[in-house]
């Protein structure tokens, strides 16, 4: 399905002289293999592509929670100032590393509306899943599928003690609430519902909705909030949390859990009814403030294993770096996928062909690529990470699936059909593109 020939080209010539650049002890890539991975057009499971905007206009949807907010970034090398990532992605998108603000702009505005597919062409992506809150000029719906978030739903009461955490904490938490905010206003509401079947009832209509308009996923960012640890509360004690403080004073921290763990079921089972997978971020976060155990996804497996949630689908974002053995181990539920996006931020191709290792041994058909693609900084946009994602992601497969082949895990012929499955079918499967 590539839309062009000549981009696919491009990449095949670029990825195939890069693997051998390579340490061939660490990072040496089959020939066979880099081929295949370089002219597949891939599917990408996690990204935060940027709308096109007009004079004046600000993109802020392209996350739930402000970037600005983090105040002391704890980067990985990878990404820190004079990684030679960014150097290299801009002189592939953009034939220069040179002014490349001005060349931005001069491609934003040659190619207008047609810009953000332009990029997908440049990073040999067919189709990209973008976790925005909404849809907008520039991302169509063949292109880009729309995988908006649902955190708010979970913080509907006083968060007074959550903002008093921690800046980032402070900052997060007014988002979220400005969010729920813009959800009733577009439900025609004014203020919380009076009663907790009525709050239910809202979120389910907005699912709905959401679907209706095309949504394909439902994206959880709860790892920077709380803990992943859901417990399964009756729902007389979470009508009975609601009923006490939706419209009075702030809840014990014990209580508003109790109403948070209920909603998120509530939520995964929605999820299931309206066949959209649940999207979890599972892997360490960009703030200095942000829990490392919170990137542990093991404590996930009581939704995995909940009967009830069978039928709801689950994909753990990013590997669940650096718990990438414990991962591996989860995708055996019948009902849980990982993805590699923002692996290779997280840490260099080697470690990352590691973890991908580890997953395609469990069950690979439950593995997918991503790039994380997003907004990084003043001078390091959506373009450059979706690159960044797209080459480094291909070499770490390939290593992958080249270690496998030379240790007689795989023959060549599963190596490219294993190529092939995680960078688009095991999406275009989960997703019925």
């Amino acid at each position: 399905m590539g839309r062009s020939s000549f981009p696919v080209a491009i990449a095949v010539c670029l990825f195939a002289a890069s693997c051998s650049r390579r340490d061939p002890a660490n990072l040496s890539v089959d020939d066979a293999i880099a081929s295949e991975l370089a002219h597949i057009t891939a599917i990408d499971n996690h990204a935060h592509p940027v709308k096109v905007t007009g004079a004046g206009e600000d993109d802020r949807d392209f996350d739930a929670l402000p970037a600005d907010a983090i105040q002391d970034p704890a980067l990985p090398a990878p990404f820190t100032n004079g990684s030679s990532y960014f150097a290299e992605a801009d002189q592939a998108l953009f034939g220069t590393t040179k002014d490349i603000s001005g060349r931005k702009a001069q491609e934003e505005k040659s190619r207008g509306d047609l810009y953000p597919s332009w990029v997908l062409n440049k990073t040999n992506t067919d189709i990209m899943l973008a976790n925005r809150v909404a849809m907008g000029r520039g991302l169509p719906n063949d292109r880009f599928k729309w995988v908006p978030f649902v955190d708010c739903f979970l913080f509907p009461l006083d968060n007074a003690a959550a903002k008093a955490k921690d800046p980032e904490h402070k900052a997060f938490f007014n988002s979220e609430e400005a969010l729920l905010s813009r959800f009733l206003r577009e439900e025609n509401m004014k203020q919380l519902p009076a009663t907790f079947d009525e709050y239910l009832t809202f979120i389910s209509h907005t699912l709905e909705t959401w679907k209706g308009n095309g949504a394909v996923a439902l994206k959880f960012e709860i790892a920077y909030l709380r803990n992943l640890e859901i417990s399964n509360p009756q729902r007389e004690s979470a009508e009975r949390v609601y009923s006490i403080y939706a419209r009075s004073s702030e809840p014990t921290p014990e209580e508003y859990k109790i109403l948070q763990d209920y909603v998120f079921r509530f939520l995964c089972s929605e999820a299931g009814r309206l066949n959209l997978p649940i999207h979890i971020h599972c892997a360490v976060g960009v703030g200095s403030y942000f829990r490392v155990a919170n990137a542990d996804p093991v404590p996930l497996e009581s939704l995995f294993n909940d009967p009830g949630l069978r039928r709801t689908r689950f994909v753990m974002l990013h590997g669940g770096w650096p718990f990438t053995r414990e991962a591996a181990a989860l995708i055996l539920k019948p009902n849980v996928y990982v993805d590699m996006s923002g692996l290779d931020y997280l840490t260099y191709p080697a470690e990352a062909a590691r973890a991908i290792r580890l997953y395609l041994e469990s069950v690979p058909y439950r593995v997918l690529y991503g790039s994380d693609a997003s907004p990084f900084s003043k001078d390091v946009g959506w373009e450059e990470t979706a690159w960044i994602g797209s080459h480094y992601g291909r070499l770490a497969l390939g290593v992958a699936l080249t270690g496998m082949l030379r240790d007689g895990e795989i023959t060549a012929d599963r190596a490219k059909e294993l190529a092939h499955m995680v960078m688009r079918e095991n999406a275009r499967q989960l997703y019925g593109f």
